[in-house]
């Protein structure tokens, strides 16, 4: 498998972002999965979720991020496989294989989003971007903070968040950035709500950031 040691900066990500990638990540080549479009064709896939894999993989396929602080790692690259689901219900594809053994997979909904799919389907992010950015936004953070808390369970509750504002950038559903007066909270509740099991939410407070740790690397249009 040829490696490149220096990744494409994708478009539409904050500067934080691509810097993060185009730092961070690397591309591995992976197989076309156009070979395989006749052979899904006969399987019944709609063409339409035939065009939409190759896009994805055309954006990301191959693409090898560090490690997530969650998720056990996240996916191990990204690159898309057969679409599971009907065109009545929509399909679903494999974002990519996972670093470890885990009850679920990391899948793109039908509407672009970003999740995982285990006892049910739950949507992390509205689009890759937001998972990208979340990535990007939680190595930021933790370069910069003096004081890194991590929380699981029911006292993710107990956090205060009345001061805080949403970051945008990440697109979060399940998962959610807040944005504070010294600080950045991350609040990890997909994997809670796929199992419906509370004790599996990750809460993480990067404390006394200054404002280049705050909003370093955010386009001005991202608030």
């Amino acid at each position: 498998m040829e490696l490149n040691l220096n990744a494409k900066e994708p478009e539409g990500l904050t500067r934080r972002a691509r810097r993060y990638v185009g730092t961070h990540g690397i591309k591995v080549d992976v197989p076309p999965v156009g070979r395989l479009r006749e052979q899904w064709v006969a399987l019944g896939v709609p063409p339409t979720e035939l065009d939409r894999v190759t896009a994805y993989q055309e954006r990301w396929g191959g693409l090898v991020l560090p490690p997530a602080p969650y998720y056990d790692g996240g996916p191990k690259y990204l690159d898309p496989d057969l679409p599971e689901g009907s065109p009545t219900e929509g399909c679903w594809l494999d974002a990519g294989p996972q670093r470890t053994a885990l009850p679920y997979s990391f899948v793109i909904g039908p509407g672009g989003e970003f999740g995982i799919l285990g006892d049910r389907w739950t949507s992390l992010h509205q689009t890759v971007e937001g998972w990208v950015e979340s990535l990007a936004l939680a190595h930021h953070a933790s370069t910069r903070a003096k004081r890194i808390t991590r929380i699981t369970g029911d006292a993710v509750d107990a956090i205060a968040l009345d001061s805080f504002t949403l970051v945008k950038e990440v697109m979060g559903l399940a998962d959610t950035w807040w944005r504070g007066r010294d600080s950045l909270v991350a609040i990890y509740a997909g994997e809670a709500e796929c199992f419906s099991d509370s004790t599996c939410r990750t809460a993480w407070i990067y404390s006394g950031l200054d404002e280049w740790g705050l909003y370093g690397g955010v386009r001005d249009d991202d608030g």
